[in-house]
């Protein structure tokens, strides 16, 4: 096979001289100026780690190495562009002479170039995310044409998330199913067969998925030679940015690229928090041993957060066990200020309470920016109350991790069941739930409902108890006959709870019935949604009228839709703590950071605390200028240790003098 270099990428521009010692501090600088060989940095939080990675660029070609002798790898296109053009700012080089981007974006290159190898066409075409869901629908039907009609059974979607995390963690599916995907566990057995058969019809359809791009790159570099020798001639220098979010594919994709060992792999094993989503830390702990001769370079000096925050931060780090991460201990670069702030409310109300009480003293009487205030949580049903207080409020606030509590589908699906079955004659909640049942559309929808209509009044019956006649069954489609009898049924149960006993005992039934198995098959994060349907029986506990209830959410619903906020309008951030990675404010309150709630009590059951200690270390490491962290006393509902809750661990097994305890008058002062 022939190869040749990117035309672009020969000869060597000249680099204006850079004072590199003048515009980086000592430990960045001894990172940027390392010798070349196996390089691993560990940039803390707030310390320049991008600036780091991007110096270290311009430094290579201040040193005479040619841009296309350069792979830069990021988990993001938008990452590699600002360090890229950055990288034009400092010397002049445009970014298109360098092969900077995504993983998965540098796969496609390569295999456009050399997937002939493996036997892949030059023609091929990516399928994106709803067109790979298409074509696995397709391979699995054609081996079990009944698979998507059994209502527990995982949809394309969910299946597809299964079968791809398998993949890029090289993982078994058995093995996958069972960390991961519980709720099919009693069919996992059949996944390696549907499996085969998708990469069968995509090998026949000349195409490949995201995750090809990953795995056939794989391949190439593993089962063709030549080209492994060819990338490793060609880029003689490899950078990794955010290493510790690598999943067990692309760490092999660095070590192949990088047989040379001249690479550089730049993160924060503290931060590794996405192992849900395939993310390997034993690949940045192992890094120093399949890259003998690794030289680790620390960067501790942290810019962001006052030398309260970072010795409150340090305190959590000092608890994780010996021997299972790399000792570091942030510096403050920045003069001293408050200590973080641990604050015990009596439950959620008083915790949403407090937080707003805070947040206005300091928006009105200190001049802070909304925009500079950030509420972190664990899960996203710990923000109910919080929201619901904002709301009431009137405060302006948006949540970056996704839509708003009562917005998010699946618990619009539950309220429209209570709804509907409170109130029969609401046919939208009727048309939302309806729907949901295998070939039941708006049309097909109405025609039950005006049969059990019809019956209900002819026969002077509940409306509820019509639906499950066989005059109604007769206009039920064939794919649906299966389901309705428990959809009825389950029906029936939310009625009588809603008779006999409390909202929350209602929300419950409504939970563990019907529609709890049909989001087992619509979800492949089943558990997590359960969870947060499990909040909304603690909020509904706060009622003792099914109508109060039903009132308070509307209300809330319809101030929420009323009061848009305009796009240059200031706000509160509610965000999970994953998607705040990255991200800093001046202020933070992180809520929940109970035992049950942050850890959760999946976590505690399982006894691995350790990802949830460095998620617990990513969200107090956001905060700049002021930190406090909450949680309830009495919990919204009942878990495995009953109502009361004690605080976190990770604020338990700290020294007291990292922080200030603060009471909560019942005024709510404090």
């Amino acid at each position: 096979m022939d190869f040749e270099l990117d035309k672009p990428n020969y000869g060597q521009p000249s680099v204006p001289p850079i004072d590199f010692r003048a515009l980086l501090n000592d430990e960045q600088f001894a990172a940027v100026t390392a010798e070349p060989g196996p390089l691993l940095v560990l940039a803390g939080a707030g310390s320049g780690k991008t600036r780091t990675l991007t110096y270290r660029v311009a430094y290579l070609l201040s040193q005479g190495v040619r841009p296309g002798e350069i792979l830069l790898l990021t988990f993001t296109n938008k990452a590699a562009k600002e360090m890229l053009h950055r990288v034009h700012d400092l010397t002049g080089i445009e970014p298109g002479r360098f092969w900077g981007g995504t993983f998965h974006s540098l796969g496609n290159r390569a295999l456009r170039m050399y997937g002939e190898a493996i036997g892949l066409p030059k023609n091929f075409t990516i399928l994106d995310a709803d067109e790979s869901e298409t074509l696995l629908k397709q391979a699995v039907t054609a081996l079990d044409a009944t698979f998507f009609k059994e209502k527990t059974n995982p949809r394309p979607g969910p299946l597809f998330s299964v079968l791809s995390l398998a993949r890029n963690t090289q993982l078994s599916l058995a093995d996958t199913v069972a960390r991961n995907f519980p709720q099919y566990a009693e069919i996992a057995h059949r996944f390696p067969a549907f499996a085969a058969a998708y990469t069968s019809k995509k090998r026949d359809d000349k195409v490949v998925d995201y995750d090809d791009l990953l795995e056939l790159w794989l391949k190439l570099l593993t089962d063709a030679p030549d080209v492994a020798a060819y990338f490793n001639n060609r880029f003689r220098h490899v950078l990794v940015d955010e290493y510790q979010d690598t999943n067990t594919i692309q760490a092999q994709l660095v070590d192949k690229l990088a047989g040379h060992h001249r690479v550089m792999a730049v993160g924060d094993d503290a931060q590794c928090i996405y192992s849900w989503r395939g993310a390997d830390f034993e690949n940045i702990m192992s890094f120093p041993e399949r890259h003998t001769g690794t030289v680790i370079h620390r960067i501790e000096t942290n810019y962001r957060s006052t030398p309260e925050i970072l010795a409150f931060a340090n305190g959590v780090l000092n608890c994780q066990p010996k021997g299972r991460h790399f000792d570091k201990e942030l510096r403050a670069a920045r003069k001293h200020g408050t200590k973080p702030a641990v604050i015990q409310a009596m439950d959620d109300r008083e915790q949403a309470a407090f937080v707003l009480k805070r947040i206005s003293a300091l928006v009105e009487e200190e001049g802070v920016s909304p925009n500079e205030i950030a509420i972190l949580y664990r899960s996203h049903f710990l923000a109910l109350e919080m929201q619901l207080a904002l709301t009431r409020a009137g405060m302006p606030y948006t949540i970056t991790s996704g839509v708003k509590f009562f917005e998010r589908q699946h618990v619009r699906d539950l309220i429209a069941v209570i709804n509907f079955v409170y109130n029969p004659a609401n046919t939208s909640a009727w048309n939302r739930i309806a729907i949901l049942l295998p070939k039941v559309g708006e049309k097909g929808a109405s025609k039950i409902y005006s049969a059990a209509l019809d019956h209900a009044k002819l026969m002077q019956q509940n409306f509820i108890d019509a639906l499950a006649t066989d005059d109604v069954l007769s206009k039920v489609p064939k794919d649906a006959k299966a389901d309705w009898p428990n959809f009825c049924a389950s029906l029936r149960q939310v009625y009588e709870a809603m008779n006999e006993d409390t909202p929350a005992d209602a929300v419950s039934v409504a939970i563990e019935g019907w529609y709890g198995d049909y989001m087992k098959g619509e979800y492949a994060d089943y558990t997590d949604r359960l969870e947060e349907l499990k909040g909304l029986v603690g909020f509904a506990g706060q009622f003792t009228q099914m109508t109060d209830f039903l009132a308070q959410i509307m209300l809330l619903n319809g101030e929420t839709s009323e009061r848009e906020i305009q796009p240059d309008t200031e706000c509160i951030k509610l965000t999970t703590i994953h998607q705040a990675k990255g991200l800093e404010y001046d202020v933070v309150f992180l809520i929940g950071a109970a035992e049950g709630q942050f850890p959760g009590y999946r976590t505690i059951e399982s006894g691995d605390f350790e990802e949830e200690r460095r998620l617990f270390y990513v969200a107090v490491t956001r905060a700049k200028n002021e930190l406090y962290i909450s949680y309830p006393r009495v919990a919204s509902r009942p878990g495995p240790g009953g109502m009361m809750l004690s605080p976190s661990r990770f604020l338990q097994e700290l020294p007291s003098d990292l922080y200030d305890e603060l009471r909560i008058k019942r005024s709510y002062g404090w």
